[in-house]
């Protein structure tokens, strides 16, 4: 039997060294088309790798899944990220979890992930070939002919684990697989605004952010940026958002809520501050835990003056002050990428898949892993351990 996975990413990798593992009889080979391996392993988390997250009940685990969402709770069940940390320690890496419950390897580096599956693919024989990238796609006569720039390949059963190609999505189209359409998911949003123009790095614990005209609404740490604002808060909801702003062109509103309370809460807390401490200096006293930075941009903007007091501050200072933080509205202009960990929305219609093996219904004979399907999440770890819980699964039933 040969197996001929194409793809030396996270899903390809995983896939076939586990494949491998449970049939030693079996003759496994990766085609990669670029020269470099396991390349969103080695940016991931800032190259720490962010191997997946600590939830590891499929119920909490779905509903970080825009594309794929409950379809996913039995290939979790199958596959937990408690059973990749479980791989992980049989194989010698030790894991650690983070305060918000992304894990990491102890080691604090992605190159430990790296070496392990490439020492472990090494010693299991699969052979791994760089440069090839796959151009065509047929079956002949019970086989599978794949067919690369300068060669032509002969396998018994086929993983696509390629990842956001669009070749690979226009070989699988040609086919006769349906391809949903792609858009950009997990990006930062571009915003020109005085309000936040020299204040990149500030962050904010809790945010909500909503998009004006919209249901889209989310929250959690928000971080300006040099090209506008990033963080957890604004990566969901590009991702829930992936289609509905990519209609819009990109361009939209978006209302900020930096300090994370409701304005009735915010203006209470700024009158009983000031009736308490009538004498400070506004300025030089930031409230609600933001940082000083912030406070006196804000607070310029809302025409509060250098040396004004709490006491002196006026009615309409107050009101304009709880806008700006509690909906403070921005315009956004385009996207920017989430540093290399690009994510996209959509892929091979999930329809056409039997979650149980993960091989095509139309084609027997191919299976399908990772990002080439229709399946993408938030960020956290959870698209790594949509790849694990695939090729775990395709190595079970090829």
């Amino acid at each position: 039997m040969r197996v001929i996975v194409i793809g030396g990413g996270a899903a390809g990798f995983f896939a076939a060294i586990n494949i491998a593992e449970k049939h030693p009889s079996y003759e496994v080979v990766i085609l990669e088309k670029t020269n470099k391996l396991l390349q969103k392993v080695k940016v991931s988390g800032g190259g720490r790798c962010n191997v997946t997250n600590a939830r590891h009940i499929p119920s909490e685990l779905v509903p970080f899944y825009p594309r794929g969402n409950k379809k996913l709770h039995p290939v979790f069940k199958t596959f937990s990220s408690d059973s990749m940390v479980e791989w992980l320690t049989k194989k010698g890496v030790q894991t650690k979890t983070e305060e918000d419950l992304r894990m990491f390897p102890s080691s604090n580096s992605s190159q430990t992930i790296i070496d392990c599956f490439l020492g472990t693919a090494q010693r299991l024989g699969i052979e791994v070939k760089t440069g090839e990238g796959l151009t065509g796609l047929e079956k002949k006569d019970n086989k599978w002919i794949l067919l690369t720039k300068d060669n032509t390949y002969e396998a018994d059963k086929v993983v696509m684990a390629t990842g956001s190609s669009p070749a690979s999505w226009k070989v699988l189209a040609q086919l006769g697989h349906k391809v949903t359409e792609i858009v950009p998911s997990l990006f930062t949003f571009n915003i020109i605004d005085d309000r936040i123009r020299y204040l990149q790095g500030i962050s904010f614990t809790n945010a909500y952010v909503r998009i004006v005209g919209s249901k889209l609404i989310d929250e959690g740490p928000l971080l300006i940026t040099h090209w506008g604002m990033s963080g957890p808060a604004i990566l969901k909801l590009s991702s829930w958002g992936a289609y509905e702003l990519q209609e819009k062109n990109y361009q939209f509103e978006i209302l900020v809520n930096f300090a994370g309370l409701s304005n009735e809460e915010v203006k209470s807390h700024l009158l009983n501050y000031k009736e308490a401490h009538p004498k400070q200096k506004i300025l030089t006293h930031p409230l609600f835990g933001l940082s000083r930075r912030f406070w006196e941009t804000i607070c310029k903007y809302c025409s509060i003056s250098e040396n004004q007091s709490f006491g002196e501050l006026a009615k309409k200072q107050i009101n304009k002050l709880v806008e700006e933080l509690t909906q403070g509205r921005y315009s956004v202009n385009g996207k920017s990428t989430f540093k290399e960990e690009f994510v996209t929305a959509g892929g091979v219609d999930l329809a056409e898949i039997d979650l149980k093996t993960f091989e095509s219904k139309r084609f027997p004979g191919l299976y399908l892993a990772g990002e080439v399907l229709d399946i993408d999440a938030l960020t956290g770890g959870f698209n790594f351990q949509a790849c694990w819980s695939a090729g775990w699964i395709i190595s079970e039933s090829i």
